[in-house]
């Protein structure tokens, strides 16, 4: 089996190996991304889920204040009344019994309340919870008396506080007469509001810290305001911009905090998981890039190496044919004394010329090749015209050149190699070794061009590159160095380029060798 092809389809088996591993270890983290998911979010929903029981909690609180507050607005209706009664003159000297509005009036000691006369001034207060000794820290230089207007200015202030919260009645003794009361919530239901309070701070403070849970946002379905949210939505600006994203990542969690408010709960994924989904392709990434980094190493030490075997086999090859062509030389010239056939002697020694410029070309590998200022379409001219007499009848080998004479960097003998190689395998491609090969060489400011054309059978689009390896080849015969001796004799003794210029399957090939001028 042809290595070359062995070469690629293990290549090919490489790549599919690799692209199932690949496969494997995306479809492997994508399921543990999808069950972190669901477990984030069965937290959020759980979450959520705590959200709305302390909402009922304070649902139910602020029932109870509400049922507490009316109860007290009807015990000070009823302390009203009894205040009333007793304050109603006298129309005559019979007696009245006041024991019932005064307990009525006594049994006030939790709700707070201040009473003013019809003048405005205050008349009597009870349950408050401070009196004129704890004004003395705030007004050490004050004296009794001003320490009392203090109070008084006080419970006035107190006293148009809670009017504005509507709590105050207007007592009309009679026509001219009134009093005015004022009270306040009662000091059991400030310590249920403290209460509340802290609860609504616990829990807005549990939600901003706490950092297990997934960035959740909770709006309003209505009218899409924020409830809570442990993100940091950013200025009142970018707000809307934000949430429009915000929604796009997850599908939301319906929650129904009362019977008339419907929320929908919206999460992101955490960080963690964002980085988890990432992993593998970062992994792969480092992976790919130390064997990419392997292989260029790799390559280079095989490339030196081959560099080396192919200097040794040219260098061992060159002192091999020194030995024998020695020996024809001396043997050339014994028989040319000896008055022999002239022309047998000079075909012979087109032969022995021929095996030096050979023994030449091979003892140039690996060395430096010394680049001479000559005339390019002289050395092009004198392989064509050498090759004419020695390949097949049936193939027309020509030349043209777009000028006379072309001075361009380069090896003489090297150069002939190559378009001998290239020549060769045109010969090689054409059906019963017949047909026609064109050698045009061409300029301009910066390059020289030789273009070998043939009438060959072409070569496929995806092996235009391939032909130039070490190994390839097409005939049933051969070891496929020719064109890879081309490749690394334009390319690292010369500095040019050489390629497919173009090529059809059935319609022959075009090969060209680019020169800078400027070496």
């Amino acid at each position: 089996m042809n290595l070359y092809s062995n070469k690629q389809k293990w290549k090919i088996a490489l790549l599919v190996v690799a692209l199932i591993l690949v496969g494997l270890s995306l479809f492997v983290s994508n399921d543990i991304v999808t069950r972190v998911r669901e477990r984030e979010r069965e937290r959020a929903t759980q979450w959520a889920d705590a959200i709305k029981k302390k909402a009922e909690l304070i649902r139910l609180t602020n029932r109870t204040f509400t049922q507490l507050r009316e109860k007290e607005r009807s015990e000070m209706e009823m302390w009203i009344d009894a205040i009333k009664e007793v304050s109603k003159p006298s129309l005559s000297n019979q007696y009245t019994d006041y024991s019932f509005p005064m307990k009525i009036i006594r049994k006030n000691d939790r709700i707070p309340v201040i009473v003013f006369d019809y003048e405005g001034n205050i008349s009597t207060y009870n349950n408050l919870d401070f009196d004129t000794s704890q004004l003395r820290p705030h007004f050490p230089k004050s004296s009794p008396k001003q320490l009392e207007q203090h109070f008084e200015d006080s419970l006035r202030q107190l006293a148009t506080n809670w009017g504005k919260k509507g709590r105050k009645f207007t007592i009309r003794l009679d026509a001219i007469s009134s009093m005015t009361c004022v009270y306040n919530d009662s000091r059991n239901i400030f310590k249920l509001e403290q209460e509340r309070d802290s609860l609504i701070q616990a829990f807005n403070a549990e939600l901003i810290s706490n950092e297990s849970l997934v960035p959740v946002v909770l709006l309003d379905a209505e009218s899409d305001s924020i409830i809570a949210s442990n993100v940091d939505l950013g200025p009142e600006t970018d707000r809307q911009i934000f949430l429009n994203s915000f929604k796009k990542i997850n599908t939301p969690v319906p929650i129904n905090f009362a019977r008339h408010q419907n929320s929908l709960l919206y999460f992101d994924d955490s960080p963690e998981l964002k980085q988890l989904k990432y992993f593998p392709y970062i992994q792969f990434f480092i992976i790919g890039l130390f064997i990419f980094i392997g292989y260029l190493i790799f390559s280079t030490f095989r490339k030196a190496e081959q560099n080396q075997v192919w200097a040794g086999m040219a260098k061992e090859t060159a002192h091999q044919l020194g030995t024998p062509l020695s020996s024809l030389i001396a043997w050339i010239q014994l028989l040319e004394s000896e008055g022999v056939n002239p022309e047998i002697v000079r075909e012979m020694k087109k032969d022995t010329d021929r095996l030096e410029t050979v023994t030449n070309r091979f003892s140039k590998i690996g060395s430096d090749a010394r680049l001479e200022q000559t005339d390019l379409i002289e050395t092009v001219e004198q392989v064509c015209h050498y090759l004419r007499s020695r390949i097949s009848g049936k193939v027309q080998l020509e030349f043209e050149a777009s000028s006379q004479q072309l001075l361009v960097a380069h090896n003489p003998p090297l150069m002939a190699w190559v378009i001998e190689n290239i020549i060769k395998n045109a010969v090689d491609a054409m059906d019963r070794n017949s047909g026609r090969i064109h050698v045009k060489i061409s300029a301009d400011e910066k390059h020289a061009y030789i273009d070998v054309a043939d009438t060959g059978k072409g070569i496929p689009q995806n092996k235009h590159k391939t032909i130039f390896q070490p190994g390839y080849t097409s005939k049933k015969r051969g070891w496929g160095l020719g064109l890879s001796l081309v490749k690394r004799i334009i390319d690292e003794y010369h500095r040019g380029q050489v390629f497919v210029l173009k090529s059809e399957p059935g319609q022959g090939s075009t090969f060209r060798i680019q020169l800078s001028l400027n070496n």
